[in-house]
């Protein structure tokens, strides 16, 4: 009968504390990018009428007096409505400061494009303008 070698176990090395820099900088540069995306997304035109705070809370009063009287299918979906336009109103009543975000990505978008590979067509697909991107110096490429 062959025995098998039993192989060592290397030392676990712990990180350097250069190396534990480096990933607390590529975690926030990811959680700048992250909110300004964000705020992009949060701040983007929707298609439709606008509705003003005002307008929603009309809206929830009259909801709440005709549910009195409306039947169960059609209190369901009062019901329904209301949720939803009481969740918009908690959203609008958030304002994105995006002018502060922006600033904070314009100090690391070209770094963090540049280490994960992001290309300047796939910073516009996802809303980010022209103009902020040559305010990070990130060039123009083909893809």
């Amino acid at each position: 009968m062959a025995t098998v070698p039993v192989k060592k176990r290397r030392k676990k090395e712990s990180m350097s504390e250069v190396h534990k820099a480096a990933l607390a900088k590529g975690r926030e540069e990811g959680r700048i990018v992250r909110r300004y995306l964000k705020g992009l997304e949060a701040a983007k035109p929707r298609r439709g009428r606008k509705r003003t705070p005002d307008s929603i809370r009309r809206r929830v009063a009259t909801i709440d007096s005709t549910m009195a009287g409306a039947d169960p299918l059609a209190r369901l979906h009062l019901i329904e409505e209301k949720q939803r336009l009481e969740d918009e109103l908690n959203t609008t009543a958030t304002t994105v400061d995006l002018p502060a975000l922006e600033k904070n990505f314009i100090k690391v978008a070209r770094l963090y494009g540049e280490r994960k590979g992001v290309s300047y067509s796939a910073w516009r697909k996802v809303g980010v303008s022209a103009a902020v991107l040559q305010k990070a110096k990130i060039a123009r490429t083909r893809r």
